[in-house]
């Protein structure tokens, strides 16, 4: 599928060596500032090298695009409103499909809501990759509840599948190299990967594909965040769904693995202090019975007997602990790999993400963000543990 409109390449001539794209929806008050950002760091840093800024938008209300071109930056910047599925990885797509016309040999995606990003960020992204490097991912400090879909099932479930460990796979902002964009561009992407499913899907073809991934140190990420119970329902969905299916798509390689090695951390990590976040832990309560007492008797087809049982005993009071979590999520990975439905069992899944995130904020509310950090860490002891029952199920 092209998302990039053909009218745009008439007006972009040349060729760049590097592009920073960014998506946007809906994200005036804040785009001009990461691309002036951006563009601050490039001229900094790689004064040599040619640049052009993209935005592609995704129709925005409040003139995002205005924004962007309005901004004060030194180099070609070109905006537009992509086409195709509505979505993030749609942008994200046709940004590559840009950067393949204009031969670039970096491509740095960057958030559009970022508030935290500054110039040196974009020496973590691009020296790497013009020193061989497939792609980097951020490595930010975060508050123990931002990224709750990353913290409890992308990071530990990329790290034992695939035996990398990589603590943002689905972090927002990437540097991609042209030969990994070539990789991306040639594959038949599915449905949610033109959604939010688009950063699990980069990832996991660049560990699988490419020689070399490592994680770009870049301190606080201060942006939009988004309460789990009550704006996560659909990224959920369509980022579990893509992860299931792309079990599928490298099935001999996650099922030989075993062993995890360290993921490569590019910079110094700057010692600083994330945004607290709050969680409505009595709204995820209510999702996560709602959601369990409308689907139980189609979830009962699904999982196991002896999960079940559980569930109906303790109906009032289930508490979602670690091991609970991994055999929940193993028994939904086995349903979607038996019945190919990726978006259905993903969505039958979201209520137990609902009562896991209750379960880790109602044990994690007195203590820091290292502890807290930890139990995050403690989760993959019992994905490992158990993958190879998942192995030999599959």
């Amino acid at each position: 599928m092209n998302n990039l409109p053909k009218t745009i390449l008439d007006s972009v001539t040349g060729k760049f060596d590097i592009v920073i794209g960014i998506p946007s929806f809906n994200n005036r008050s804040t785009i001009a500032f990461v691309a002036e950002m951006a563009s601050a760091g490039i001229h900094k840093y790689f004064p040599d090298s040619s640049c052009i800024l993209v935005n592609a938008d995704g129709d925005s209300e409040d003139l995002t695009t205005d924004a962007f071109l309005q901004s004060k930056t030194d180099f070609e910047k070109v905006a537009f409103i992509y086409e195709g599925i509505p979505g993030k990885g749609s942008a994200i797509h046709s940004i590559l499909e840009l950067s393949e016309e204009v031969s670039a040999k970096a491509i740095v995606l960057v958030d559009s809501d970022l508030r935290s990003i500054k110039p040196w960020w974009l020496e973590r992204f691009v020296k790497p990759v013009f020193s061989e490097t497939e792609y980097v991912t951020p490595f930010y400090t975060r508050d123990k509840y931002d990224g709750t879909i990353t913290n409890q099932i992308c990071y530990p479930l990329t790290t034992v599948l695939y035996g990398l460990k990589i603590r943002q796979p689905i972090g927002g902002d990437f540097a991609i190299s042209s030969r990994l964009r070539k990789i991306l561009l040639q594959k038949k992407w599915p449905p949610n990967a033109y959604r939010f499913g688009v950063d699990i899907w980069m990832t996991t073809i660049a560990i699988n594909e490419t020689s070399r991934v490592i994680q770009a140190a870049l301190g606080a990420k201060i942006h939009d965040v988004k309460d789990p119970g009550k704006q996560l329902s659909a990224m959920f969905g369509e980022v579990v769904s893509t992860l299931f299916k792309l079990m599928e798509d490298y099935e001999e390689i996650w099922k030989q693995r075993s062993k995890i090695e360290e993921c490569e951390i590019y910079g110094q990590i700057p010692d600083v202090k994330p945004e607290s976040i709050v969680v409505d832990v009595y709204n995820l309560r209510r999702k996560f019975e709602k959601g369990l007492q409308e689907n139980l008797q189609e979830i009962e087809y699904y999982l196991p007997k002896n999960i079940i049982e559980y569930i109906i005993k303790y109906k009032e009071d289930i508490k979602i602990d670690d091991e609970l979590w991994v055999d929940l999520t193993y028994a939904f990975i086995l349903a979607a790999h038996e019945t190919r439905e990726y978006e259905k069992i993903a969505k039958l899944m979201l209520p137990f993400y609902f009562g896991r995130i209750e379960y880790f904020v109602r044990n994690t509310r007195k203590i820091s963000n290292e502890r807290a950090e930890h139990m995050i860490n403690e989760q993959i002891k019992y994905f490992l543990k158990k993958k190879e029952t998942l192995v030999s199920r599959w």
